[in-house]
């Protein structure tokens, strides 16, 4: 007994590490889904449109790939409307980063994924919990003090872009909240938006030439910038091939692996993570400033995702 009882308590030890270890490569694939846009963008000089287009294809190939091995047919799980809303979070996402730093970025789409889901609830007729309340009402007074004009602020208009981009991805959780088979899922959601990415190929012909505006270019100095032909650097190609195939596919297909082991509060406080290893990483890779602003921005957002996701859970009778 005493013998058979320390193998299932090793096995149970050894089954906890392995979460674990699953849960932070999980979350370092979805910061680096930031690092690498902006290493291909800012970095390599990548157009954001061929960006979009080749992370939606590495995507839909390693995600089809899945499920062809596991002989099922990827065109049977998935919407459109599910998909438009996924492309619109990645097309979103690239025309932002071309002059957004990484974390700010994943700052904002933190809380615009939080406000939309919670907003959802309410129109749905649920009632926001006071830890909700109070949590989004925190996270907005963060975003509203890491926007402020100053020297240390991101531009604006990127970071109304993203805030779609987070919005995109609300609404794609949202359609998709009910699915038995949420790789499966995800896989034809990523093969739909393959002929997505055809029609918004021609953009990166269109647009400005040198710092002129318009309505797909993006707008002057701290603006955002789409068109002027595509611009395929291999460092950048690289990074979108990366994005799409392991940042994002397999990041997916870990995820959904591991979440059924954690419970709602621990998975809702290891995605918080994501915007300090973005951080991190934007300092280390790509020497972006980790500024006072930033730093009481993060506490601010971070804090009150946390109220309104785990205190609410946990409060949840």
């Amino acid at each position: 007994m005493t013998s058979g009882g320390s193998r299932s308590n090793g096995a149970r030890q050894n089954g906890m590490a392995l979460t674990a270890v699953i849960t932070l490569v999980c979350m370092t694939f979805f910061a680096a889904n930031s690092l690498l846009c902006r290493m291909a963008l800012a970095g390599a000089g990548m157009d954001a449109v061929s960006y979009t287009v080749l992370r939606s294809l590495s995507a839909a190939f390693v995600l089809w790939l899945f499920l062809r091995l596991r002989g099922e047919r990827v065109l049977r799980f998935g919407s459109w409307g599910a998909a438009l809303a996924l492309f619109a979070y990645m097309a979103c996402f690239s025309w932002a980063y071309v002059n957004l730093p990484a974390a700010a970025g994943a700052l904002i789409i933190a809380v615009a994924v939080q406000t939309t889901m919670v907003g959802a609830g309410v129109a749905l007729g649920q009632r926001p919990s006071r830890a909700q309340t109070l949590g989004i009402a925190l996270a907005m007074a963060g975003l509203v003090y890491l926007l402020l004009p100053g020297l240390d602020a991101p531009p604006l208009w990127p970071s109304a872009i993203i805030f779609l981009s987070g919005v995109s991805w609300a609404v794609y959780t949202l359609l998709g909240r009910r699915n038995s088979a949420p790789v499966a899922a995800t896989a034809g959601n990523f093969v739909r938006c393959l002929p997505l990415a055809l029609l918004f190929l021609p953009l990166a012909w269109l647009g400005h030439t040198g710092g002129g505006a318009g309505v797909v270019a993006g707008v002057g100095a701290g603006g955002v910038a789409w068109g002027g032909g595509p611009a395929l650097p291999l460092a950048g190609v690289f990074c979108a091939l990366a994005a799409g195939g392991i940042a994002s596919a397999l990041g997916y297909v870990l995820w959904y692996s591991v979440l059924p082991r954690l419970s709602v509060p621990t998975a809702a406080v290891v995605q918080l993570s994501v915007p300090l290893i973005t951080a991190l990483g934007g300092a280390l890779f790509m020497g972006e400033a980790f500024t006072l602003r930033l730093g009481i921005s993060t506490a601010a957002i971070l804090g009150g995702i946390f109220c309104a996701t785990v205190l609410a859970a946990v409060r949840r009778p």
